[in-house]
């Protein structure tokens, strides 16, 4: 019977053994297809549940680890705590996220934030504390080293600590630390008021691309250091109120982007050279810096398009280039800085604008 042109089931209809035959197949297949949906639900909730356990037990063995680590730190012994360095090191290169990472890190700058006996010298009175001095300064140094090496690594690789946070902040670097070649492109790190009274210390070749880095109040009187190479590209670089008295260098570095601040550093004794860097983009600012003796030198200096501003005092710009951009002398006294005269000079499209009440002289 057909109404509206439908066909009324034919209840008397049989089905033949081909056609049950495929419903049967038909009706196992989704059978097993729901199965193979279960099970894989299954599965992957028992993943999850063996990933989120495998990574509790992790970070159960790493606070184990990690306790014990910081127990040898408070030692008596000097080697035991130096045990403590390197377990506490090869914490953080295992750590099992970025948070226990950075814990591992802020204790090993944190010991060297730790006052500490000064050095009692060669009376043989005081022989057995200038020996326990020396090695508990070994254990120091060790840090120092371990810290360089880490942070020199590439990013994303193991044993790299670059990312992570730095606070070395009052330490005294009385060692060899080298960061030649490091990018501090994120983060937060600190030199804030540190003290570098000895040793070699490299930032040669390092790239400040972003995040923050601060030498603020730092004092650079006894050690060798060097940002030769070093690249400014971005990010916010401060030495303000630094006093350089020592042998630091800047030679061939790059000031391209981003912010550095030399405000109120106090160049006194030794040698702070910026020979051949080049000043190209961003802005360095030496707003109330004070030079009053030493030597800081410019010679070979390129200023492209840069927008730098200098103050004070006797600065060597011998072969200095102005191409472009602005260069200020504001507060600035004394002599005008040697080359200077020449470099205002030349038919170069810089603006080079001296105080008026500085009254200059050649050399």
């Amino acid at each position: 019977m057909y109404l509206l042109d439908v066909q009324e089931i034919d209840r008397t209809a049989k089905l033949d053994a081909g056609t049950l035959f495929d419903l049967v197949k038909l009706s196992f297949g989704v059978v097993a297809g729901a199965g193979a949906l279960v099970a894989l639900v299954v599965a992957y909730r028992r993943q999850r549940v063996d990933e989120a356990g495998a990574h509790r037990e992790a970070t159960r063995l790493h606070t184990e680890r990690f306790s014990q680590a910081v127990d040898k730190l408070g030692s008596d012994s000097p080697a035991v705590r130096l045990g403590g360095v390197h377990a506490l090191a090869g914490l953080a290169d295992d750590a099992p996220d970025d948070n226990l990472r950075q814990t591992c890190i802020d204790v090993l700058c944190a010991y060297l934030q730790l006052p500490f006996t000064p050095d009692p010298g060669d009376d043989p009175a005081h022989q057995e504390e200038r020996h326990r001095y020396l090695a508990l300064r070994k254990v120091r140094h060790t840090i120092l080293r371990l810290i360089g090496d880490h942070y020199r690594r590439p990013q994303g690789t193991h044993r790299s600590w670059q990312g992570c946070d730095l606070d070395l902040t009052g330490v005294t670097i009385d060692g060899n630390m080298n960061f030649a070649d490091a990018v501090f492109s994120g983060g937060s790190v600190s030199f804030e008021g540190a003290v570098f009274s000895g040793g070699r210390v490299s930032f040669a070749g390092v790239v400040f691309s972003g995040g923050s880095v601060s030498f603020e109040g730092a004092v650079f009187s006894g050690s060798r250091v060097s940002f030769a190479g070093a690249d400014f590209s971005g990010g916010r670089v401060s030495f303000a109120s630094v006093g350089f008295s020592g042998e630091v260098s800047f030679a061939a570095a790059t000031f391209s982007d981003g912010s550095v601040y030399f405000n109120r550093a106090t160049f006194s004794e030794g040698e702070v050279s910026f020979g051949s860097a080049t000043f190209c983009g961003g802005s360095v600012h030496f707003d109330r810096a004070s030079f009053s003796g030493g030597r800081v030198y410019f010679g070979g200096a390129r200023f492209v398009g840069s927008s730098t501003r200098f103050p004070d005092g006797r600065v060597s710009f011998a072969d200095a280039v102005f191409t472009d951009g602005r260069v200020t002398f504001i507060r600035a006294t004394g002599s005008a800085p040697q080359g200077l005269l020449a470099a205002v000079g030349t038919p170069a499209p810089a603006t080079v604008t001296l105080p008026s009440d500085w009254v200059p002289s050649i050399p």
